[in-house]
């Protein structure tokens, strides 16, 4: 069974989800899981289609205590028990730059250039890249793709991306880049199916949780973000 390996990795958790490409129609779910709690109460969940619990296991803190240790180890539960054949691998990347506005297939000279907007988004660029930079070591000939969440944001006006700063500033890549990308435009393709009346309008859409942001959409695209530069503006946030 040919397979697509889906994964989020965030600064407290590693999300991942499995899609089955031998049915006709959409890929399929097979497993959806989480490894959460990362250096303080470590717990590798995850279910089946059918709803059903394939594991659900708790770690002392030593042993997952970064997200390259809770990647190695949900890696290795999914070599034991699966049978699947990994054919390509998803990345949710926070940051893709001034130069990608559209998913990429990653290489190592990919890699290095998303690693230079580390500082840029350190609680989740980082971990973004640890398993990209794991696979290319372990399975250099699997293909992985990377998706921005800041992308969706690259149809923005000139005068929404820039900064009253001198145009200098904006060729070194000092502009509003917007964030929640991937949220955003998952929301903008579901109004299309539930609110159809609505979806070609002008929307304001909240991202709400320990990161927040709000986003304007003007037919399905987003014309505002209230993140800018860093993922930092806009919206009060959890920390």
């Amino acid at each position: 069974m040919e397979t697509v390996l889906v994964v989020n990795a965030g600064s407290s958790s590693v999300k991942f989800e499995i899609f089955d490409l031998t049915t006709s129609g959409d890929p399929q779910r097979l497993i959806k899981g989480q490894m959460d709690g990362i250096g303080t109460r470590p717990r590798l969940r995850a279910n089946a289609r059918d709803g059903s619990t394939l594991i659900d296991h708790s770690y002392e803190p030593r042993e997952i205590a970064d997200v390259p240790a809770a990647i190695s180890t949900t890696a290795k539960w999914l070599r034991n028990t699966q049978t699947f054949k990994l054919i390509a691998v998803g990345h949710r990347v926070v940051h893709g730059g001034p130069r990608y506005d559209r998913p990429v297939i990653v290489d190592r000279e990919v890699l290095a250039v998303l690693e230079q907007y580390n500082s840029l988004a350190p609680l989740h660029q980082p971990n973004n890249l640890a398993p990209i930079r794991s696979l290319l070591a372990l399975r250099p000939e699997l293909v992985q793709v990377a998706c921005f969440d800041t992308a969706f944001h690259r149809s923005h006006s000139v005068v929404v991306d820039h900064y009253g700063i001198p145009e200098r500033f904006y060729a070194e890549g000092i502009r509003r880049y917007g964030f929640h990308g991937l949220s955003y435009e998952f929301i903008a393709n579901r109004l299309r199916d539930v609110a159809p009346e609505v979806a070609e309008k002008r929307v304001i859409v909240a991202h709400l949780g320990s990161g927040a942001s709000m986003c304007a959409l003007a037919d399905g695209r987003s014309i505002e973000s209230t993140m800018g530069f860093t993922a930092l503006d806009g919206l009060p946030m959890g920390t």
